[in-house]
């Protein structure tokens, strides 16, 4: 018999906040604020706020110096997690570790001078080299806090935090552990991580669409502009163009069910079942026929022994790209042909947190689903897919069961049931 899994702790940095209190307050109060950086006026980005502080949840720390931004965010949600776990050390000393990230292209930041190919100077960090390794966030937890269990790094591209949770689940499920800490965090705001963006002409920008050239408002004093950044990108309208890059990290504590309830735990969700698949088609664009996203979906709903009208909410990943939000609705529809379950398109209030928006985007639906609502997708004016359930706006609902959807470049798919907490 397969051990059923559940979550006892979720800790989460994100730019509508750092607890459940204040992601719900955010949410009912519209959201995160989107803004243009002062490196690129053509983009937004929607950053973490000012009050983030890695030394916060870590305490003094000499290796802090070696952790990228957005593997700073995967530290800080995981010793969040931990706090709220209040787990043992024996029980720490087995647990798995399962990692998310993404790539670190800050790399102007951190070379700002090269010169015919070389890095060498003198202020160069001796081991700087730890920055732009896949692992250096896993290796800090487990430094931290002691976890000498089985881990992976996944690095999947806009899949990786969410196949994180995916194999922890797994790994629980079949009996190989008891107790692991999984989900992931990236951040690619930085001149680095937006060119790139760009150059594959995946983000908005402003030169590409004048849709809200009047809109009335005070100067930003990043930009003379009277345009607000907040009111761009929107999933699943007819005049998206791309996304908005944003940045964070979430981890979660995940559980065997008699061994979350033989101490007492208290539960808030339970991971019901995983898919993943590879599109083998495009290294940036999905497959139009969404076939082999389709795959990832059904997967996870057979693990979890569901049928898709028993689907509350889909998690949508939900880009603004057209090539994707085209693929998902169609995949929605498909998989749903005889059932609307709710839409929901947390990147319209969050951004894409690429490596890191399935475990967010997971803490943020499984808090919603906790709380009793749905956020609206923001700024879908138009939507241009009639045949799937899109949240337009808030909605008290009940609901108990969600399917998060991430697709990522290189034809990365994932999908994760999971359910709010009822004895």
């Amino acid at each position: 018999m397969k051990n059923r899994v559940v979550i006892t702790s979720i800790g989460i940095m994100s730019a509508l906040g750092f607890s459940a209190e204040e992601i719900v307050a955010s949410l009912k109060d519209g959201g995160a604020a989107f803004e243009r950086p002062a490196f690129d006026h053509k983009v937004c980005v929607c950053p973490v706020g000012d009050d983030f502080r890695l030394k916060d949840f870590t305490g003094r720390y000499k290796n802090a110096r070696y952790l990228n931004r957005g593997a700073g965010f995967s530290v800080a949600a995981a010793m969040s997690a931990l706090k709220g776990a209040n787990l043992a050390e024996q029980m720490l000393a087995g647990a798995g570790l399962f990692v998310g990230c993404g790539s670190n292209m800050d790399i102007g930041g951190e070379f700002p001078e090269i010169r015919q190919g070389n890095l060498d100077r003198q202020t160069l960090a001796a081991l700087w080299i730890l920055k732009f390794m896949p692992n250096t966030a896993a290796s800090t937890i487990s430094d931290l806090v002691g976890i000498h269990g089985e881990n992976a790094t996944v690095g999947t591209a806009c899949s990786a935090s969410l196949q994180a949770i995916g194999e922890a689940f797994r790994k629980i499920k079949d009996g190989y552990l008891e107790v692991a800490l999984a989900g992931g965090g990236d951040s690619k705001l930085n001149p680095g991580g937006i060119l790139g963006y760009r150059m594959a002409q995946a983000l908005w920008t402003y030169e590409e669409s004048g849709r809200f050239a009047a809109s009335p408002g005070p100067l930003s004093p990043l930009h003379p502009s009277r345009e607000d950044p907040s009111r761009h990108f929107g999933p699943f309208d007819r005049h998206r163009r791309g996304f908005i890059p944003g940045e964070g990290g979430a981890f979660f504590v995940l559980e065997n069910l008699e061994h979350a309830k033989a101490r007492s735990a208290r539960i808030l969700g339970e991971v019901c079942g995983f898919g993943a698949a590879m599109d083998g088609f495009n290294m940036t664009a999905p497959d139009p026929s969404g076939k082999w996203a389709e795959a990832a979906v059904r997967g996870a709903l057979d693990e979890a022994g569901l049928s898709e009208d028993q689907i509350d909410v889909v998690s949508a990943h939900g880009t603004a790209t057209v090539l994707n939000d085209q693929m998902e609705a169609d995949l929605i529809s498909r998989v749903f042909s005889g059932h609307k379950p709710y839409v929901i398109a947390l990147k319209s209030r969050i951004g894409h947190l690429t490596g890191g928006c399935g475990a967010v985007e997971t803490a943020i639906g499984l808090t919603c689903l906790r709380n009793g609502f749905l956020p609206g997708i923001r700024n879908l004016d138009e939507p241009a897919f009639e045949n799937i359930n899109l949240v337009r706006s808030t909605q008290e609902i009940s609901a108990e069961t969600m399917l998060v959807e991430n697709f990522g470049f290189g034809g990365q798919n994932a999908a994760l049931v999971v359910k709010r907490w009822k004895e």
